[in-house]
């Protein structure tokens, strides 16, 4: 059996941002024979048409073909997927299908009130029409503002961020099983 190599992407572009902290977590936490690669968006210019792919969409199209799964962190900006993932998504959508399709996925966010219930909710719609596979559990829906967090946004050295690893960890070899 060979390597397992999931992509990771971050709807938020903020350096300290929580969300970035999970997916760090998750990198922390990968089953043996499993690697997570954190992909930077914050270059993406806003998707159309009219544009020629930049370069850093090509490179993003290429580390998406070479992926066996992805796992993608997403704020919840008010009551939806952040602009930043949706946009590395619309650009994606325009690539032949196969690009995505029957790949597997894991969702988590890290957000105020609800977590990001309403944003994972968003971003499952997007995926059944890239045909990616989604998991369904362990649900990961972090309070941002609780001791989970440090002042970086990783994960914290807690209880509360003990238990947060542990269900990462459980969701990590979930989607690597699935790969």
């Amino acid at each position: 059996m060979g390597t397992t190599n999931l992509l990771g992407i971050c709807g938020s572009l903020r350096t300290n941002s929580r969300n970035r902290g999970l997916l760090r977590c998750a990198q922390q936490v990968m089953p043996a024979g499993a690697s997570l690669e954190i992909f930077d968006i914050s270059s993406f210019p806003f998707y159309s048409e009219e544009l020629k792919k930049p370069e850093c969409i090509e490179t993003f199209i290429d580390r998406i073909k070479t992926a066996s799964g992805f796992v993608m962190a997403v704020p919840e900006y008010n009551y939806s997927i952040a602009p930043a993932l949706k946009n590395a998504l619309d650009w994606m959508s325009r690539e032949p299908r196969e690009i995505f399709s029957g790949k597997p996925a894991a969702i988590m966010g890290a957000g105020g009130g609800m977590g990001t219930a309403r944003a994972q909710y968003h971003l499952r719609q997007v995926c059944v029409y890239l045909d990616l596979r989604v998991l369904n559990k362990p649900e990961i829906f972090s309070n941002a503002f609780s001791p989970a967090f440090d002042a970086r946004g990783d994960v914290a050295d807690t209880s509360e961020g003990s238990a947060l690893r542990n269900s990462i960890a459980e969701l990590m070899e979930n989607l690597v099983q699935r790969c």
